[in-house]
């Protein structure tokens, strides 16, 4: 009796939690192709025109343009520097290494608001004025953090042999890093890059307190959210959720005919 519950218990659990997940993008989905009026609150009819012109919506592209700019900006100085902070807390022994792991750690366990606000009060406290540049240090800040424990783990699992062959081939420090170590790091580097873009690019709270009257798409959300998200807002996720699907599924395919062809020699 209790195996067969469990049979059929997992899969109808598992089932259930899928469809808890998906079910609100599928509404995002289904009412991008919503024919709203000036709000898109009531489905009204099918109609292709929300894709056909996603800038319909007034600032709708703007913000976007805004938020891809901020994340791939704060995403290539976070992804360096946590590379470098990485390498450095797992290779070298140094004082004050447990102090400098907390200080890492701290900004993933504080509160977005906590965090958000205190970075509020040091950039009025030093005369900055709220922006683009205020956003992208914001977030280099706690994007950091998801870098560095990302690549640590990576570079926790080299095996430090294969630099030592490479010393003992009379290869220079740099070139053992540029031909050894970083290809062996790349896929971790390359994870911690998306985790962190993805971050940025999905930010609200600390931006909201950061960003003044710049606007960015999950700013642009949150103001339509009380008159009725605009189809074309619809539209953009819909296209970002199909082509982080499309780079997980190309990924998935491309690793497993590595291993295919790797099981076949």
């Amino acid at each position: 009796m209790r195996q067969k519950f469990g049979r059929w218990f997992i899969p109808v659990a598992g089932g259930l939690a899928f469809i808890y997940l998906l079910v609100p993008i599928a509404y995002i989905f289904v009412f991008s192709f919503n024919d709203a009026g000036r709000t898109n609150l009531e489905w009204r009819g099918f109609t292709l025109e929300n894709w056909k012109n996603p800038c319909g919506a007034p600032n709708v592209c703007e913000s976007l343009v805004n938020s891809l700019q901020i994340g791939l900006v704060a995403t290539i100085f976070a992804t360096v520097l946590g590379t470098c902070v990485a390498l450095g807390l797992v290779r070298y022994k140094f004082k004050f290494r447990n102090t400098a792991d907390l200080l890492i750690i701290l900004p993933l366990a504080t509160p977005e608001v906590v965090l958000g606000a205190s970075l509020l009060a040091q950039f009025l406290n030093l005369g900055w004025e709220l922006g683009f540049s205020t956003i992208v240090i914001s977030h280099v800040i706690f994007c950091m953090s998801f870098v560095v424990v990302t690549v640590r783990a990576r570079v926790s699992s080299l095996d430090p042999r294969l630099e030592e062959a490479a010393s003992d081939l009379y290869a220079s420090p740099f070139l053992t890093f540029w031909k050894v170590t970083f290809p062996l790091l790349l896929p971790g580097i390359v994870a911690a890059a998306l985790l962190s873009f993805a971050m940025s690019f999905d930010d609200f709270i600390i931006t909201n307190f950061n960003s003044g009257n710049f606007s960015t798409f999950p700013k642009f959300i949150y103001v339509s959210a009380t008159r009725g998200i605009p189809a074309q807002a619809n539209v953009i996720g819909s296209a970002m959720f199909i082509l982080a699907l499309v780079v997980v599924v190309t990924s998935q395919v491309i690793a497993y005919r590595r291993r295919k062809a790797l099981a076949a020699r």
